[in-house]
């Protein structure tokens, strides 16, 4: 079935799930972070309505505060959840601590099977132990940290010549880390129609996950990894290996030689008005993003192109995005059921893509017209080749928290060296791991 056939066929395909649907209709609320794609799903979300008979709530909440409200929610038992759009890493939490319902006898009974879901999407945001075929969410919102850049600056003919002759190699979109960063240190500063303008916006905060999910974009294309062997909690050598610590100086040097002044703490948000503003010539961010980025009307367009996080020793991106689980302290359950399997239908997921989520279904990704239906989709499916993820450990908080800190503490606040960075940072996470009876 063609992309375009897909989409058409959702109103046939809706209708059809809203014919199952329960006789008593209820009122659902879902939970998920404050965002476009959030929007976006409000929108779709009223064809479930419309078929159901059911009424959806939304709460919706920042980024900067979403996993100590949700996750407060579902350690307190509390009900305001029918359905969330958790985090990849709450996944082993959310199952160990009985958070979540387990899906696999409703995917049994739906004929919904996970085959159906890009293979990356599944393991991250669905399984747990991971890669088993134990399923606490159904695959929501793909997602990865991609970068984009002011393309009408690339394209100019003064700083083209102004390029080559600093660096005697042509501007294009970077072939690899080093080469990002070169491009970021030479628009550092530089003055491009009477402004000042700097290198890049890369993640930096601290007080969430942001340092961590910039910092890992060089990490994993260094060859960085979490254990010696999947599973096994040996982290000595792997943490802080040569090419670990080599990459964090890497990010350390980026922080310092390319970045706008007084940049110590930014993360979604601040990378978007810094290019939005003009003040940057490239940034990072969530390909959920990207949709806005492009609609934008001031460096939108054709000013703006896309590229995925470039490969150094290995191509990898650090991955994003989300599962949709039901939430076993729910006492609307069947309807939240409903839900999900409404929101699994190919078309529906057709749908999602075309309003600005960010479907996993292989029949939207591997349609023959999805690559040349938005100009970051074809990069979307290259950076989902290649995706890592932060630990999904039930303890997951308390491992990012010691992430934010090391990483923040060497490349923001100069303390120490990459090298005592990763060496401390093993140390505390294997006090984590001793806590868990895991070491």
């Amino acid at each position: 079935m063609t992309y375009s056939k897909l989409a058409g066929a959702s109103a046939f395909a809706i209708a059809v799930s809203g014919a199952a649907s329960a006789v008593q209709a209820e009122d659902l609320t879902l939970c998920w972070a404050a965002w476009d794609p959030a929007n976006a799903l409000v929108e779709l979300s009223k064809d479930f309505e419309a078929q159901s008979g059911h009424t959806m709530n939304f709460e919706f909440v920042p980024w900067p505060n979403f996993a100590d409200r949700m996750l407060n929610e579902l350690n307190s038992g509390g009900k305001l959840c029918d359905l969330l759009i958790g985090d990849s890493q709450w996944i082993g939490g959310g199952a160990e601590n009985g958070h979540y319902v387990k899906l696999n006898d409703f995917f049994d009974t739906e004929g919904i099977s996970m085959d159906d879901f890009a293979p990356a999407t599944v393991y991250a945001y669905s399984t747990w132990p991971k890669g088993t075929p134990n399923y606490y969410a159904l695959p929501a919102m793909g997602d990865a940290n991609g970068w984009f850049y002011r393309k009408d600056w690339f394209e100019r003919e003064d700083i083209q010549a102004a390029y080559m002759e600093a660096t005697g190699e042509e501007l294009r979109e970077p072939q690899s880390q080093r080469e990002l960063l070169q491009i970021a240190q030479f628009f550092q500063g530089r003055e491009i129609d009477g402004k000042t303008v700097y290198g890049a916006a890369i993640f930096t905060e601290r007080g969430s996950e942001g340092i961590t999910m910039g910092a890992t974009g060089a990490l994993y294309t260094w060859g960085f990894k979490y254990e010696n062997e999947p599973g096994s909690y040996d982290m000595e050598g792997a943490v802080n290996s040569a090419e670990a610590v080599e990459a964090l100086e890497f990010y350390k040097e980026f922080y310092e030689t390319a970045t706008p002044p007084g940049y110590t703490n930014a993360y979604m948000g601040e990378s978007l008005d810094a290019f939005k503003s003009g003040q940057v010539a490239l940034a990072m961010n969530w390909f959920a993003f990207f949709p806005g980025l492009y609609a934008d009307p001031t460096t939108g367009g054709d000013k703006i192109d896309f590229f995925v996080n470039p490969p150094q020793n290995i191509a990898a991106s650090t991955l994003g995005g989300q599962g949709i689980s039901v939430v076993s302290y729910s006492e609307k359950q069947d309807a939240a059921l409903e839900y999900i399997k409404w929101f699994a239908d190919p078309a529906v997921q057709a749908k999602w893509w075309e309003l600005g989520g960010y479907s996993a279904h292989n029949a939207v990704l591997n349609d023959p017209g999805f690559v040349e239906s938005q100009p970051f989709a074809g990069d979307f499916l290259v950076a989902m080749e290649g995706v890592q993820d932060f630990w999904q450990e039930p303890a997951y908080a308390e491992l990012l928290l010691a992430m934010q800190k090391r990483v923040h503490d060497y490349v923001v606040a100069d303390q120490g060296t990459a090298q005592e960075a990763l060496d401390k940072l093993i140390e505390d996470w294997t006090e984590v791991f001793e806590d868990e009876g895991k070491l």
